[in-house]
């Protein structure tokens, strides 16, 4: 990602936004960008988003969620103009670094991150943690209390342990056929 243009580098940056705000910042910058003529300065900015899937209305709805709230990326060269421009958006709070030098992300973080945003397969957002207590919600065992053994956030599934006949007896479910109690 890192670009040569001239004798100048072109790097991701990561800035600090106050938290909530990332797309109307993103949304301001690019604003600015285009009002200032700074194109061939700021390439492009993006809130890093991946897919996740929750449960809403007891429904399964994948939805883009943010990788780190209260952070835009940029990608830009740093000049004394861009700088500028970037550090006076409404709701920016900084760059990310030492004192007033931005620092770059590395290549290696640049990859993980795009990687992780392009990801085909979303993944599962569960809100349960180990010892919780739930309740079966569908299925066979609906209306059961148990609680919760182990999680797979992969694969969306937990294992409940649900006393039967004395003793507590696994059963592996949907994420979605368990609410906590």
């Amino acid at each position: 990602m890192a670009i040569q243009k001239g004798d100048k580098q072109r790097h991701w940056y990561v800035i600090h936004t106050y938290s909530g705000y990332e797309e109307a910042v993103a949304r301001n910058l690019r604003q600015r960008i285009d009002s200032m003529g700074m194109q061939d300065k700021i390439f492009n900015v993006i809130v890093p988003k991946e897919k996740k899937i929750k449960i809403k209305a007891g429904k399964r709805v994948e939805e883009g969620v943010k990788i780190y709230p209260g952070y835009v990326l940029v990608d830009m060269i740093v000049t004394d103009e861009s700088w500028y421009v970037v550090r006076n958006t409404p709701r920016v709070t900084g760059f990310v670094g030492s004192g007033t030098q931005p620092v770059p992300m590395t290549e290696e973080e640049i990859e993980k991150l795009f990687a992780r945003m392009n990801s085909e397969t979303p993944t599962h957002t569960i809100d349960l943690q180990l010892n919780d207590a739930v309740v079966i919600t569908d299925g066979p065992f609906k209306d059961l209390d148990g609680k919760v053994g182990e999680i797979d956030e992969e694969r969306g599934k937990v294992k409940v342990l649900v006393p039967m006949f004395g003793r507590e007896t696994p059963v592996e479910l949907d994420f979605v056929q368990v609410k906590r109690i």
